[in-house]
């Protein structure tokens, strides 16, 4: 597996501050892409346990105040349009509280069943790791903590980087809301509106033909799925964008919205061809059965859009000069999660692993040191990166409630609580 431990284990402080400054002890390489993917793992179809919703003030509900519905954007839409109203959430960690909250929600729905759960993250995460392979210039960094057998992932945003996400050219702060502009042509608050953006006979709330209104990106509404990858059972939580039609309370009718440049010859469908594996995994890992893309100008005017089915997406590109395949990233993927396995194992609860991607390179792991580790919790009431709230509660010293807890603002819940279904097959 490319995997080289060290002879011994020093347990003791000094032992792992000298570990954790030899980030060669654990190495993996990223497959050779010219050589397919022998026997890729079984990846389970996504089945969804809850949603919630983050409100324009940032509160964590647990209901579908924030579902948005598909509409037909206009055509020719200027996606220029409200951006000196644009509410921007400021850059942070990439915490995954929410997720926690959810999750620790749902599972008093069990009645005392402890499922074995292998991973706990946020969608975003798991696609770049997927995509890892394919990636040509991203250099990025992962914090992972294991205990009792579940992992937790993390991106790790230095300050800098932070610094970096916020403080964007004016070009590429445009060319970034283009996308959440694009959403409020394609979404509405309500169900079954009919489409006047087709006739562009209806005006949104400032007047412009089609538009859903002002770009607020505090505002989200989130699914949390099961699934597994080979053996290892995966809770993954990710923003959805809209339904198309009624919400059913299942996955079989969200849409995933995206905005690309026009394709004007080879070269732009190259580009578009590399962009799809991203889409595709985004779109996969949570269960999203369709993307629709909308095309525009370099100035932002939209010109075309395109409906492309999640599971038809390789096919487009299969068999072209260096085109990727989804078996090549899902055996990365399950290669990846049983190095990281046995890379911990026998750690301590509160170890925090770094683990580093390196473009066309592969990934390297180290064990922080206690400095490494209060970086990670930035001065925050936090065990590593996971809340202090939850760490009790793993440990069984609090018993967490959901909905007590929703009715404080600062832990980002609110007390509109909504019904658990537990989904059929869940007993693993």
């Amino acid at each position: 597996m490319g995997l080289k431990r060290p002879a011994e284990d020093d347990p003791s402080p000094a032992g792992k501050v000298a570990r954790a400054r030899i980030e060669s002890d654990y190495i993996l390489a990223f497959p050779n892409l010219s050589h397919p993917a022998s026997h890729p793992p079984a990846f389970q179809r996504p089945s969804q346990l809850l949603t919630f919703s983050y409100s324009p003030s940032r509160v964590l509900q647990f209901d579908d105040s924030a579902l948005r519905y598909f509409v037909n954007p206009p055509h020719g839409a200027d996606l220029n349009h409200g951006y000196e109203n644009w509410t921007r959430r400021p850059e942070e960690r990439g915490r995954i509280d929410g997720l926690l909250s959810a999750w620790s929600r749902f599972k008093k729905s069990l009645n005392g069943q402890n499922p074995e759960i292998g991973l706990i993250s946020w969608r975003g995460v798991i696609t770049k790791i997927l995509t890892a392979p394919y990636e040509e210039r991203d250099v990025w960094e992962l914090n992972v903590m294991c205990i009792d057998g579940t992992m937790y992932f993390e991106e790790h945003l230095s300050d800098e980087k932070l610094k970096e996400k916020s403080d964007l050219e004016p070009r590429h702060r445009l060319q970034s809301y283009y996308g959440y502009s694009f959403e409020s042509y394609c979404t509405s608050s309500t169900p079954n509106k009919h489409e006047p953006h087709v006739s562009g006979s209806s005006s949104g709330p400032s007047g412009t033909v089609g538009w859903g209104g002002d770009v607020d990106t505090n505002v989200q509404w989130c699914s949390v799925v099961k699934t597994k990858l080979g053996d290892t059972r995966i809770i993954i939580g990710g923003e959805v964008d809209c339904v198309r039609g009624k919400y059913a309370g299942n996955t079989d009718n969200f849409v995933e919205l995206k905005t690309s440049l026009s394709i004007r010859g080879p070269q732009d469908e190259a580009k578009f061809e590399k962009k799809l594996l991203k889409f595709y995994f985004q779109s996969f890992l949570l269960g999203v059965p369709e993307i629709f893309v909308g095309f525009r100008k370099p100035s932002g005017y939209l010109t075309t859009t395109q409906v492309f089915q999640t599971v038809q997406i390789p096919r487009l590109v299969r068999g072209k000069p260096g085109a990727w395949d989804p078996n090549v990233c899902l055996a990365w993927g399950d290669r990846f999660l049983s190095f990281l396995r046995n890379t911990i194992k026998g750690s301590s609860r509160s170890n925090v692993w770094r683990i580093k991607f390196m473009s066309k390179t592969g990934v390297s792991a180290m064990l922080l040191d206690d400095v490494g580790v209060r970086d990670v919790e930035g001065g925050e009431d936090r065990v590593g990166f996971l809340p202090r709230w939850y760490w009790e509660e793993l440990s069984g010293t609090v018993a967490y409630d959901p909905e007590a807890r929703a009715q404080t603002r600062s832990e980002g819940e609110s007390s509109k609580v909504g019904t658990i279904v537990v989904p059929s097959g869940w007993k693993i």
